[in-house]
């Protein structure tokens, strides 16, 4: 199907953010569809069956329904629930079970919520999707390359999870909201008579509805528990305990060790392959580098030569300054001007070039 320049699909979690986006591009005169993705099947995740209110949750999908109806828009539910169990759910368990913490709203966003939007945006001769984030979508002019800067309100800021956007993505990508702050997103949302102006934000993972990692990982591995068993802690070469099962720690760690020790320990390793969990102390936590795998890169498309940039090594830290160098492999090299505390397998790196992400990747392992 021919795509429409002026028509947008609309991604709508029933939230105040994906709702005010809609109104805002529905104001500007675009063609808008709203579409809500079902993402889960609620008797396979348990934890919050018949109470859900998370994102792409039944609440959510009648929330966004409302909105739409308000807005005089055609709203669809479609059914992601296949494809996000093979990208999503099973990535997540499958990353735990391999000693990792894993950052499945960073691959949600790129394989589910716009490589499946999109295929969607085609078939209905939609030219865009839309989504509520606070971020930007620029292109240089001089490379033609297109790349997410941070939004306007530093505290919403969520440049750090769009990271893995294509640029295919990001050529048919706009952000309604990356100049507002939220409350003059709530103020909008007021402005437009919606019904979920005072709605509250959901943090929790959608699928994880009841914050369970234990629970949600004992569900869905089977034999789970023998394979968490016996495990040792082990300090500075010698065993001191038993772990409760490697799956439940990630790195830096301090509570729930389940032993007493003359000064504070935090776990610096998960082992899968031996279930063991390696603690020490917070000083042993500090690592000088990382490598990183499986490369995006927005604003420039390599930094082969190396390069000075600002990197995040998780969604809540601020960035520190250090020396990055891309390989023709897909992993990246980041070596600290001042080393930095629990670098985390699964979690993900971005590169900042002041507030223009440059590109990210999923870290592999730090370095000393």
């Amino acid at each position: 199907m021919k795509r429409n320049p002026k028509r947008v699909l609309v991604g709508m979690s029933g939230g105040v953010d994906s709702s005010v986006a809609a109104a805002l591009l529905v104001e500007q005169g675009y063609d808008v569809i709203g579409i809500t993705i079902k993402t889960y099947k609620y008797e396979d995740v348990g934890g919050n069956v018949g109470n859900d209110s998370s994102c792409c949750s039944l609440d959510g999908i009648n929330d966004a329904r409302r909105v739409a109806l308000k807005l005089g828009i055609p709203h669809y539910t479609v059914d992601f629930t296949d494809v996000f169990k093979k990208n999503i759910i099973d990535y997540f368990v499958d990353s735990y079970m391999s000693g990792d913490t894993p950052n499945p709203c960073v691959k949600c966003n790129r394989l589910i919520k716009w490589q499946e939007m999109l295929r969607k945006a085609d078939s209905l001769g939609a030219e865009y999707v839309a989504m509520g984030h606070y971020a930007y979508v620029r292109k240089d002019s001089d490379t033609e390359r297109y790349y997410i800067s941070r939004g306007t309100d530093q505290r919403k800021d969520q440049s750090y999870a769009l990271w893995g956007l294509t640029q295919e993505s990001l050529s048919r990508t706009l952000f309604p909201l990356a100049g507002f702050t939220k409350e003059e997103s709530r103020a909008t949302a007021e402005r437009f008579g919606l019904p979920i102006a005072a709605k509250a934000e959901s943090y929790e993972i959608c699928f994880v509805a009841d914050n369970n990692y234990k629970r949600f990982l004992r569900d869905n591995v089977k034999d789970f528990d023998n394979k968490m068993s016996g495990g040792k802690l082990v300090l500075d070469g010698e065993v001191i305990g038993e772990h409760q099962g490697f799956a439940h720690y990630t790195v830096g760690q301090r509570k729930g060790l389940g032993v007493s020790h003359a000064e504070p320990l935090f776990v610096l390793n998960v082992l899968a392959d031996t279930n063991t969990v390696v603690v020490g102390r917070d000083a042993d936590l500090l690592e000088d580098g990382l490598i990183a795998h499986s490369a995006n890169m927005m604003k420039f498309e390599s930094l082969d030569d190396g390069r000075d940039c600002i990197v995040k090594i998780r969604y809540k830290d601020k960035g520190s300054p250090a020396f990055v160098q891309t390989h023709a492999d897909g992993t990246i090299t980041v070596r600290f001007h001042e080393a930095q505390r629990a670098i985390t397998p699964g979690q993900s790196i971005v590169i900042y070039d002041g507030d223009d992400v440059i590109g990210g990747a999923i870290i592999d392992k730090a370095l000393r």
